[in-house]
């Protein structure tokens, strides 16, 4: 026993040294890592758990990233794409077809609401959002429309990490680095009512639409793009009648609507696409993450018929692509996914327990440090003041040393896995799996409770 423990941790150790000497990972202060900081190196997941490579579990309560929904180590998806490796490994979608390609854009079509027919392939979500960017400026050209090139966007919403989604992306950190963009990116305030002064227009969100397109000349628009749930913030969920509207304004002004289900598509929030939750058809979705349910890159922009139709004759063609979008083996583990979808109701499961969790989560507003709780499915945000009654938020010193100093280390070593964001005021996410049920609700709570009181304890205490 001594000699296998030795031998773990000798590989963690070669592990975190090896990590910290090559491996750049995304979105992460590379310098906050040394012998008293170790890397996260998970290794290892099954159901709703993912162990580390010294064998600690761990309550995937984010999802990977919002993406695995049907859970961890589910083999027949690994099956289906070994006999897809073994069928075809590779085919581009540039001018050629397989069939994994034709049955899941089929399958998807079937699935999408109204006459969003055309599945467009790409290798994730920020290329979703690029293609559909792109295809919302070339379709009004073909409309002899050429000056129609602006896409609105709310404001601290992200949309992806491509120059042009980050003109889209609503999060000034995240842009300022990387600007000038290509021009026409707008934003307008996002639907977070929390924040908002008392008795305002439950639609005054929606009409600062109206406004912006005005202020920037109906004529230069192309896009409004918007998340059914805005993830950036903390889970900010439509006032009623809000997406309705919105497409009022889009018809009304000749702009397309683009509905970025990167997060909220395949269950989120607990339908096939968050604008069914909703009720409201886009002229074009944007998907990955849960398509596959992470068990290979893959994301897809879906158009309707209108969209498609300019592209259907002729010599037209969209001007874009990627090499692997569409990969056989992505497609293969997109087609396995939607059959456990089907075949264990992944969709009714998330409505009929999106009660229970919320009220989980509910009940945590006895500890002062919890002033809202919001979202949809299993995708929601708790909203962390140091004031309930005056909602006072944290300025970026204190969001530090709370979020980053404290909260984001203890929530995982007590074992849970969760975001902890000051993109907008600073807030702790949950996405678990799908899968999950009363006793990964009670887990959560059980993490979540005396961290958080233990943080209230901390905010008191620095005074």
């Amino acid at each position: 026993m001594a000699t296998s423990t030795a031998s773990t941790e000798t590989r963690s150790a070669q592990l975190q040294e090896l990590a910290r000497k090559h491996l750049w990972m995304h979105f992460t202060r590379m310098g906050g890592y040394d012998d008293e900081h170790p890397i996260p190196i998970l290794e290892r997941g099954e159901g709703p758990y993912v162990w580390d490579v010294e064998g600690n579990r761990y309550l995937d309560g984010l999802s990977g990233l919002f993406c695995s929904n049907i859970g961890h180590g589910r083999t027949e998806i690994g099956e289906a794409m070994a006999r897809q490796v073994a069928e075809l490994d590779f085919t581009t979608n540039w001018s050629y077809a397989h069939p994994r390609a034709i049955e899941l854009a089929a399958r998807i079509a079937e699935l999408a609401p109204g006459d969003l027919n055309h599945v467009f392939f790409t290798s994730g979500g920020s290329e979703a959002v690029e293609s559909a960017l792109k295809l919302a400026r070339q379709y009004f050209r073909l409309q002899g429309k050429g000056q129609k090139h602006k896409v609105i966007a709310r404001e601290i919403a992200y949309h992806g990490t491509s120059m042009g989604a980050l003109s889209a992306t609503g999060l000034t950190p995240l842009r300022a680095p990387f600007e000038p963009f290509a021009p026409g990116g707008c934003h307008v305030p996002n639907t977070n009512e929390y924040r908002w002064p008392e008795n305002r227009d439950p639609l005054w969100a929606a009409d600062k639409i109206a406004e912006r397109i005005e202020f920037e000349g109906p004529e230069t628009v192309a896009a409004v793009i918007l998340e059914p749930v805005q993830n950036a913030g903390g889970c900010f969920t439509p006032q009623e009648g809000y997406f309705q509207r919105v497409r009022e304004i889009c018809d009304e002004y000749d702009v397309l609507l683009i509905s970025d289900e990167v997060i909220c598509a395949w269950g989120r929030i607990g339908y096939y696409f968050g604008c069914e939750r909703y009720g409201y058809q886009p002229d074009m979705i944007t998907t990955a993450k849960g398509i596959t349910s992470a068990y290979a890159p893959m994301g897809a922009l879906i158009a309707s018929e209108k969209i498609f139709e300019p592209f259907s004759k002729g010599t037209t063609s969209f001007i874009h692509g990627f090499t692997f979008a569409g990969h056989p083996v992505a497609a293969a583990a997109a087609l396995a996914n939607l059959d456990i979808f089907e075949r264990e109701n992944i969709c009714g499961h998330v409505r009929e327990r999106e009660g229970e969790f919320r009220k989980m989560l509910e009940s945590l507003r006895d500890i002062p440090i919890v002033g809202d709780v919001r979202g949809a499915g299993f995708f929601h945000a708790i909203e962390l003041v140091k004031d309930q009654e005056t909602k006072e938020t944290f300025n970026d010193e204190e969001s530090e040393w709370l979020l980053r100093g404290f909260l984001s280390g203890e929530l995982y070593r007590r074992g849970l896995i969760c975001r902890a964001d000051d993109r907008g005021d600073p807030v702790i996410q949950l996405s678990p799996p799908l899968i999950c049920d009363t006793e990964q609700f009670e887990e959560i709570e059980g993490v979540l409770r005396p961290v958080l009181e233990e943080a209230w304890e901390k905010v008191k205490a620095r005074g």
